[in-house]
C-alpha cells in the first residue's frame, strides 16, 4: 500500500496517514513508488487504495472527482515528477463540511446547522473577520440568519484553481448574498485595510447556486404616511415591509453588504407598499428621505388611485365644470363623487374628505375646468409627512398660474382636524407642498358674485403675506384693470376691496378671518356695492 498524506488539519482517517504542507512535500517525504493525497471531507468508504494506475498511465498523476468538482481532494501521484493529470476517475462523495458559522441579524428563524454563530454589526466584511479571528480551519462557511439552508448542500466546495477566492451565493436574485465559502487566511490576510467587501481581490460568484431569502416581516399601517409606523416599529429583523392596503407578494432582495446597499425600496408608484432596512429608523427625524439611500427603481406596482371629489356651492358654471369632470374621468378607476351646498368653507372642505375613501383627495372646486390631460393616477409620497399637496391653476384674467383655484390633493386626517382657526388661508396652515402641475383652468370670472368673491380672499391672503416678492408680484397683476367684459371687471373691484379692508382693520387677523364664511363676504359685499350677489348676477344679465 502507497503511503498517505493528508493537507490542512489533521483529519483522523487513517493511523498511519501523514502531515505535508503541498503535493511536492508529499511527494518528496514519500517512500513508496506513488503516494495518496486524501481530504478529511470526504468519504472513503469503501475506496480501493490499492488502486494501481496501468503501465500507459503510470507516469500520470491521477485524481478523482467529487459530486461538485473535478477534484475532490483526492490524488494518487507518483514520487517522481509528473506533466499530465488523469482525471477519468468515479466520484469520491463529500460527507462532511468545514466549520459553519451563522450570522444573527436579530430576525425569527430554526437554523441549527452552525458550529459557531457572531452578532451582525454594520456590514458583512467587519462580521465576518471578527467571525473568523477564533476559528482553527483553513475554510469556513458563513451563512446568515435570514436565509432558509433547509435544501443546501454545504459539502460544496469550490474548483482546485479557486480554492483562495472568496465565494459568494446568491441570496434569490440578488448577486450580492449572505453565504460564503471563505479562505480563512486568505479573507484576514487580504482585508485588513480593506475598507468594502465588494472590493476583495478575487470575488466568485456562485450565480448558478441561490440561497432563499427569508421572506421579510409586514407591517401594516393606517394612515397616510408610513414615517409614525416606521417611527413605532421595534426591528428584529435587518429589512421590514411595511404597507397600507395589501403586502407586495414579490419583492426585490436587498443587499445587506453594507448600509448603502440596504436601500429603502418603495415598491409602489405612491410608495404605500416599502421595503424599510432597520438601520433607516436611526436616521428618521421627519421623512424617510432623511436616510440618504432610497432606491425607487422597483415602485412598479400602481398604487390605489385617490378618489376625487367635486366641491360646489351655488357657482353658476359649477354644473358645467361637473359634466366635464366626468368626461375626463370616465376611461379612469378613480372613485368620483360630488358635494354640495355645505354651508361654510370649513364645513365644506371637511364634508369633501369624509366623503372619500381614500388617505387623500384630489379636491376639485366648481371653479376648476380641469385639464383633459390631468394624469389621475398621480399619488402622494408617503415617505414624506403627512401634507396637502397643491397643484397649479391658470388664470385666464390676470394670467397668474400658481396655486390659487387650483385642485388640491388634500390629506383626509389633516382637513378632519383643522377647525380653520389658526390662519387666513385653510391650506396653507397646515404641511404642505406645491407641485407645479396644471390641474385646470380656473373659470372663476364667468359670475360676477364669483369673480369679486375669489379675488377678494386671494387679495387679503397676498397682502397678509406682504413683505414677499411672490405676493407682491401676484397682487399687483389681481389688481391691474381688466377691460374684457363686465364680470372679469368684478375680479379686479374684489381685489382692490380686499386692499381697502385689510387697511381698514389694521391686518387685524379676527378681523381678516372673517372673510372664510360665505356670509360675511355677501354681507360685506352688499355694504360696499349697495346690491345683493343676486342683484349683480340680474344687473349684468340685463346690461
Amino acid at each position: 500500500m502507497y503511503d498517505i498524506f493528508y493537507l490542512g488539519p489533521k483529519p483522523n482517517l487513517f493511523a498511519h496517514e501523514k502531515p505535508a504542507t503541498s503535493i511536492a512535500d508529499a511527494q518528496s517525504q514519500s517512500r513508496t513508488r506513488y503516494c495518496w493525497i486524501v481530504n478529511y471531507l470526504c468519504d472513503y468508504t469503501g475506496f480501493d487504495f490499492l488502486y494501481e494506475p496501468v503501465v500507459w498511465e503510470s507516469s500520470q498523476a491521477h485524481v478523482w472527482p467529487s459530486q461538485h468538482q473535478e477534484n475532490s481532494g483526492t490524488w494518487l501521484v507518483p514520487k517522481q515528477a509528473y506533466t499530465e493529470v488523469n482525471r477519468n476517475h468515479t466520484v469520491v462523495y463529500r460527507k462532511k463540511h468545514p466549520p459553519i458559522v451563522l450570522v444573527e441579524h436579530g430576525n425569527q428563524h430554526n437554523i441549527t446547522c452552525y458550529d459557531y454563530k457572531t452578532r451582525y454589526i454594520a456590514d458583512y466584511l467587519g462580521t465576518i473577520r471578527r467571525a473568523l479571528r477564533d476559528i482553527d480551519s483553513d475554510y469556513v462557511w458563513i451563512i446568515s440568519s435570514v436565509c432558509d439552508y433547509s435544501e443546501f448542500d454545504f459539502t460544496w466546495h469550490p474548483s482546485e484553481w479557486q480554492d483562495v477566492m472568496l465565494h459568494v451565493f446568491p441570496s434569490n436574485e440578488q448577486k450580492f448574498g449572505d453565504t460564503f465559502y471563505v479562505p480563512v487566511q486568505e479573507f484576514l490576510a487580504k482585508t485588513k485595510k480593506l475598507e468594502l467587501l465588494e472590493w476583495f481581490e478575487t470575488i466568485h460568484f456562485v450565480g448558478d447556486i441561490p440561497v432563499p431569502r427569508l421572506p421579510a416581516p409586514t407591517v401594516q399601517y393606517t394612515n397616510g404616511s408610513v414615517v409614525p409606523a416606521i417611527w413605532n416599529y421595534e426591528f428584529t429583523a435587518p429589512v421590514v415591509q411595511f404597507y397600507r392596503y395589501n403586502p407586495a407578494k414579490s419583492t426585490p432582495t436587498i443587499p445587506l453588504w453594507r448600509e448603502r446597499t440596504k436601500t429603502v425600496t418603495p415598491l409602489a408608484t405612491g410608495s404605500e407598499c416599502v421595503l424599510v432596512p432597520r438601520e433607516a429608523k436611526n436616521h428618521l427625524c421627519t421623512q424617510v428621505y432623511d436616510y440618504p439611500w432610497v432606491d425607487r427603481t422597483h415602485a412598479d406596482n400602481q398604487s390605489q388611485p385617490l378618489d376625487i371629489v367635486f366641491i360646489s356651492n351655488g357657482e353658476s358654471n359649477a354644473e358645467r365644470n361637473w359634466q366635464h369632470l366626468l368626461s375626463c374621468t370616465q376611461h379612469v378607476t378613480n372613485r368620483v363623487v360630488r358635494v354640495d351646498q355645505i354651508n361654510g368653507r370649513v364645513a365644506a372642505y371637511q364634508a369633501a374628505l369624509r366623503a372619500s375613501n381614500t388617505d387623500w383627495a384630489f379636491c376639485v372646486f366648481a371653479k376648476l375646468e380641469v385639464d383633459p390631460e390631468f394624469d389621475w393616477s398621480w399619488q402622494p409620497d408617503r415617505l414624506q409627512v403627512d401634507k396637502h399637496y397643491i397643484f397649479h391653476a391658470l388664470n385666464p384674467v390676470n394670467g397668474l398660474e400658481y396655486g390659487h383655484m387650483a385642485m388640491i390633493a388634500y390629506h383626509k386626517q389633516l382637513v378632519l382636524s383643522n377647525d380653520g382657526t389658526k390662519g387666513l388661508d385653510f391650506t396653507l396652515d397646515q404641511e404642505h407642498e406645491v407641485i407645479p402641475i396644471r390641474s385646470g383652468i380656473a373659470r372663476y370670472a364667468d359670475d360676477p358674485w364669483i369673480a369679486w368673491r375669489s379675488a377678494f380672499r386671494e387679495c387679503i391672503k397676498l397682502k397678509a403675506s406682504l413683505p414677499n416678492i411672490e405676493s407682491a408680484y401676484r397682487l399687483r397683476r389681481w389688481r391691474s384693470q381688466d377691460n374684457t367684459n363686465a364680470i372679469s371687471h368684478w375680479s379686479t373691484v374684489g381685489a382692490e376691496d380686499a386692499i381697502k379692508y385689510y387697511d381698514q382693520v389694521n391686518g387685524k387677523l379676527d378681523q381678516l378671518k372673517l372673510t372664510y364664511e360665505w356670509s360675511w363676504l355677501t354681507d360685506y359685499f352688499k355694504s360696499q356695492h349697495q346690491l345683493t350677489p343676486d342683484q349683480l348676477c340680474t344687473q349684468l344679465r340685463n346690461q
